[in-house]
C-alpha cells in the first residue's frame, strides 16, 4: 500500500448506519424473547456512472469500505484518485467519481474469478497480478507479545457479542489493537481497513493483521496488498493461503487462541520466549476421542467459522 498525503480527503458523506436489530423470536421453550439481530444491506458501487459490483454489507462503515475494495481489487492505488464518495442507502448505491476516468478498467471489469468470500466472492481481473511487485519487510515477533495481543483482542467483537452473524478484522501494532472492524463477511472488514489506512496515510510495515475468519489466498493477497507483514486467525488456512504467503512472504498464524497457535509461514521470524509447559499428548494427535479434547468454546467457533 503505497503511502500519499493524509491530509487530502476526497468528498465523503458519513453514512453509517446501525449494526444490529431488535426482533420477536420464540424459544426452545415456546416462550417469546426481544433479541437483537445483524444488520445486512446491499450496497452497489458505481464508478464513474459504471457500476461495478454490489456487496451485501453491515453498512456500519461504508464510505471505508468502498475505498479499501477499490484499492484491494486494483483499480486504484492511492486515495487521490478518488475525487467524491457519496452513499445514499434510500437507493442502497455508493457513487465513486474518480479523477482521471475508469476508461481503463475494462479489461479488469471482464475477468472474474468467483472466490469463497463471504459478503463479496469476486475479485477483478487476474488474482495473481502483479504479486511480483510486492516486497513485504521481515517482521520480528516475540511469543510473549503475541500471546498478550491475543488476550487484549479478546475485548473486541462488539456486533458479534450482541447479534452474532459477523466476522471481525484488526490492525494492530505490538500489543495493541488500532483498529477493529466487524462486517457479515471478513473480505468487507479486511477492505473497510485497507481504506482506514488510505485515508490516514498509515504504513502496514510494521503492523499486524487479524480476522476471526480462515485464511484463504484471497485474504493473503489482499493483507500483502497493504503491506501488512503478519497475518494471524482463530480459524485454519487453505493449501493455496499457505503457498501464497509463503510466496509473499507473509507470516501466518493460524488457529491461535489462548496459549496455543499454528504458524504454517515465516516460523523464522518467531522469538519463542515464552514457551508453555509441555501437555501429556499432543493437540495435533488423532484418535476417536479427540472431540473429548476440544472446548466448548473452540467448537462453536469451529461452527461459526465454517461458513
Amino acid at each position: 500500500m503505497k503511502q500519499q498525503n493524509n491530509n487530502y480527503r476526497p468528498e465523503m458523506t458519513s453514512a453509517g448506519i446501525e449494526a444490529s436489530y431488535p426482533v420477536s423470536v420464540m424459544d426452545e421453550y415456546g416462550n417469546t424473547r426481544e433479541i437483537h439481530i445483524t444488520g445486512e444491506r446491499p450496497l452497489t458501487i458505481y464508478v464513474d456512472k459504471q457500476e461495478i459490483v454490489t456487496l451485501m454489507t453491515l453498512g456500519k462503515y461504508p464510505e471505508l469500505l468502498v475505498i479499501g475494495y477499490l484499492h484491494n481489487q486494483g483499480f486504484i492505488k492511492n486515495v487521490e484518485e478518488i475525487k467524491a464518495v457519496q452513499v445514499d442507502w434510500d437507493i442502497d448505491s455508493a457513487v465513486v467519481v474518480t479523477r482521471n476516468g475508469s476508461e481503463n478498467w475494462e479489461e479488469k471489469l471482464n475477468k472474474r474469478t468467483v472466490t469463497t468470500g463471504c459478503g463479496q466472492g469476486t475479485v477483478f481481473g487476474d488474482i495473481m497480478e502483479n504479486l511480483e511487485d510486492i516486497n513485504l519487510p521481515r517482521p520480528t515477533l516475540l511469543q510473549s507479545s503475541f500471546y498478550r495481543l491475543l488476550h487484549n483482542i479478546r475485548v473486541y467483537n462488539e456486533v458479534y457479542k450482541k447479534s452474532g452473524a459477523v466476522h471481525g478484522c484488526a490492525l494492530c501494532e505490538g500489543e495493541n489493537i488500532g483498529v477493529f472492524i466487524e462486517d457479515v463477511g471478513r473480505h468487507n472488514a479486511t477492505d473497510a481497513i485497507a481504506g482506514h489506512m488510505l485515508l490516514e496515510g498509515i504504513d502496514g510495515s510494521d503492523k499486524l493483521f487479524y480476522t476471526t475468519g480462515r485464511l484463504t489466498s484471497e485474504m493473503v493477497i489482499k493483507v500483502a496488498q497493504m503491506g501488512i507483514p503478519v497475518l494471524f486467525s482463530r480459524a485454519g488456512i487453505t493449501q493455496m493461503g499457505m503457498e501464497l504467503s509463503k510466496k509473499l512472504g507473509v507470516t501466518t498464524i493460524a488457529r491461535a487462541g489462548g496459549k496455543h497457535f499454528l504458524v504454517y509461514s515465516g516460523a523464522d521470524t518467531l522469538i519463542f520466549d515464552a514457551k508453555p509447559a509441555e501437555k501429556s499428548g499432543s493437540r495435533l494427535e488423532t484418535s476417536g476421542n479427540d472431540n473429548e479434547n476440544i472446548s466448548l468454546h473452540e467448537r462453536r467457533s469451529k461452527a461459526e467459522l465454517s461458513v
